[in-house]
């Protein structure tokens, strides 16, 4: 089987959650003997044409030069490429600057698109932009052959309105274990001795409401916000905001996943505030780590944590968690968590569901 994975800045992972997957699933397509192309932006620092024996396709990426715009341009380059590699399918993660391309994809490969969140209720985007999504996902939804949601919302939701079946898979993590906790001394943190976030930085994460409530508790704990703060207005503001505020600590991104496994595994609270989507991978990391998680109250996050979490809608709510809540006194919302990793988002259970999907859609189509 011949797979190319598009949608990803490319592996391994230095952006996000599509990115991690893409790395963990190739990764494994490759060691059951597929023959997988992921193909990265130019701007990506692994400039080798393999990784872990998957192959790299690196395509022009403008996008440090003509901002959003060079997402399209970079994503018509790769969809381009994939007319020279003979494959049997594409997987398409999301579809924002890429299903405008959908003609121009190759006639043999099955188009497998996972779907992503719902976009176009992302309040970072203007009115005009948010009609250009709702007309990008009918682009992605009529221009595949098959689908994937990552979470029943998504699921439902896509099955509904444009009464098309997608499969339900969700992402896949691991439970983390031996953590070095000498990390910690780099950071000067003490164990169970701080809170934090990891997101990107954007309204739709409830970033502000979460530090006002950190504020609000007069907590003196380190609060520690892992996300790039640089990359727009959003972030600068919130990083102005809150200058005053020692011990609120803006890291920027980290992607050594060592690094990121202990301050996660030795946080006293972490707070998930994203409420556009489906299945966060940054949730599952967190929930794979032993955390003790306080989550935005939606459908979404509830869907993965059920009881197994604390959920807040204001910044009242997250002042009074970090005031009463401890991670060592909740031993059982964490083991529970740690359960539902290895019993439903086990990452090697995920990558195997995707390639018997793969299988079924191909011989579905012969």
């Amino acid at each position: 089987m011949k797979i190319g994975i598009i949608g990803t800045r490319g592996i391994p992972n230095h952006y996000g959650g599509f990115e991690q997957f893409a790395e963990y699933l190739s990764v494994f397509l490759v060691e059951k003997n597929c023959e997988v192309y992921v193909y990265n932006s130019s701007n990506h620092p692994h400039q080798e044409k393999t990784y872990k024996n998957v192959h790299i396709v690196h395509c022009n990426d403008p996008e440090k030069k003509m901002g959003t715009i060079g997402q399209f341009i970079y994503d018509l380059n790769c969809i381009l490429d994939t007319k020279k590699r003979n494959l049997d399918i594409i997987l398409q993660l999301g579809y924002t600057s890429s299903s405008i391309w959908s003609f121009l994809f190759p006639k043999k490969p099955l188009i497998i698109t996972n779907m992503d969140g719902l976009e176009w209720k992302r309040s970072k985007y203007s009115f005009f932009v948010r009609q250009f999504l709702k007309f990008a996902e009918r682009l992605a939804v009529k221009n595949s052959h098959f689908l994937v949601s990552d979470s029943i919302g998504i699921k439902k939701y896509i099955d509904n309105k444009y009464n098309k079946k997608s499969k339900f898979i969700a992402y896949g993590s691991k439970i983390v274990s031996n953590v070095d906790e000498n990390i910690l001394k780099k950071y000067q943190l003490k164990k169970f001795g701080y809170n934090m976030l990891i997101a990107r930085i954007e309204p739709e994460n409830n970033i502000e409401t979460i530090l006002d409530g950190v504020v609000e508790s007069k907590a003196t704990k380190p609060f520690l916000v892992i996300g790039d703060y640089t990359k727009n207005k959003f972030g600068k503001k919130l990083k102005e905001k809150y200058k005053a505020y020692k011990n609120i600590i803006f890291l920027g991104s980290i992607y050594n996943l060592n690094e990121l496994n202990c301050l996660r595994h030795f946080c006293n609270l972490y707070f998930h505030g994203h409420s556009v989507g489906g299945t966060n991978p940054s949730l599952l990391e967190a929930m794979g780590s032993g955390n003790l998680i306080i989550a935005h109250n939606n459908i979404f996050n509830k869907a993965v944590l059920k009881e197994n979490a604390y959920y807040f809608f204001t910044s009242e709510d997250v002042s009074f968690y970090i005031k009463n809540k401890e991670r060592l006194q909740e031993e059982t919302k964490v083991l529970n968590n740690k359960k539902r990793i290895m019993t439903e988002y086990d990452i090697n259970k995920i990558n195997s569901d995707y390639l018997s999907y793969f299988q079924e859609c191909l011989n579905l189509n012969n």
